[in-house]
């Protein structure tokens, strides 16, 4: 259990939620079975190891390519920003103004946003409002603790005072990923320009915990995101608060591995609405291959009744043809 009484860490709820006794491991096995078991988790520890040897390398491919990423990404922030044009787009003005006068890319990184279908639950009307100020996303590991964080720059609004708001996301230093904690930029509101009410009591009265839990108002703004489920004291919490708490890290999370895999690399095809289309057709194989099956299934029954039909066919002509035998 996580001893830190400010933060929540996602482990202490899957020791909180595990309900499986050690006691109930097997212990009918017999010696003979006990000494191939052994053997079979010595190969297991084998294999343990590769699989340490492949994150271990796969992190260090991620590293590498990520930094031969970044000059392309520069290049799509200064066309994205109107700092620099694109060839074939003339730089004289003339006499008459042209209607045209917008520079870069306008509402790029919303529309980028608002294009996924999991992004734009989550995405209000007056949340565009200030996301059309979004000029960059950008992500990167950190270290100590491991994890990774999320950028969102914004050009000077009405809104917040922020110039960058950052979600970190802290993992165990496992194997495999397995998220800790999230902590967001506390966003700096002008007055009366909130969309959210940051603390709330999310369980009922009868819970056992003794201290508040707080998160954001659920449903209300993509701002939200800055403003993680926290918990004072899980050890403290009972079975159900666990659940709806551990639910709610999963959904941030997954939030967080939506806009760093898939909008910050791919942002244009989110955009123009290429990558929704890419995201359908997966769909949509899926559930090709589910229609077979049912298809399949649907004919073999249809096959069953014929032949069962023509069974009871055959049958009464023989008791038709015995009884005028008779």
């Amino acid at each position: 259990m996580s001893h830190n009484k400010d933060t929540f860490a996602m482990a202490d709820l899957d020791a909180a939620l595990k309900v499986e006794d050690e006691a109930n491991f097997p212990n009918f096995m017999t010696p003979n079975v006990m000494k191939r078991v052994e053997v079979l988790r010595q190969i297991q520890n084998e294999h343990d190891e590769l699989e340490a040897k492949f994150f271990e390398e796969k992190a260090a491919l991620q590293a590498k390519y990520q930094k031969l990423y970044q000059p392309l990404y520069a290049k799509r922030y200064d066309i994205v920003n109107g700092i620099v044009e694109v060839e074939g787009i003339s730089k004289e003005t003339s006499k008459e103004p042209e209607p045209d006068t917008e520079k870069g890319v306008p509402s790029f990184w919303l529309m980028a946003l608002r294009n996924n279908e999991v992004l734009v639950e989550v995405i209000r009307e007056h949340d565009e409002l200030v996301l059309q100020y979004l000029r960059d996303i950008k992500w990167c590991s950190i270290d100590e603790p491991k994890g990774f964080k999320l950028e969102f720059f914004f050009n000077p609004n009405p809104y917040f005072k922020n110039t960058v708001l950052t979600k970190t996301y802290h993992m165990i230093d496992e194997e495999e990923p397995i998220l800790e904690r999230a902590v967001g930029t506390e966003i700096d509101w002008y007055p009366g320009k909130s969309f959210i009410q940051k603390t709330l009591n999310i369980l009922k009265n009868e819970s056992k915990i003794t201290k508040p839990l707080t998160k954001a108002e659920d449903g209300q703004s993509f701002f939200n995101f800055f403003y993680p489920p926290q918990v004072a004291d899980v050890e403290e919490m009972n079975e159900e608060a666990a659940e709806e708490l551990q639910d709610l890290m999963e959904q941030d999370y997954d939030i967080g591995l939506i806009i760093r895999d898939k909008i910050i690399p791919h942002a244009v095809s989110w955009f123009t609405g290429e990558a929704m289309e890419g995201d359908e057709d997966s769909e949509e194989d899926e559930d090709d291959g589910i229609y077979e099956i049912e298809d399949y299934v649907k004919d073999s029954d249809e096959e069953k009744t014929d032949h069962d039909d023509k069974n009871k066919k055959s049958e009464r002509a023989q008791v038709e043809e015995g009884q005028a035998a008779e």
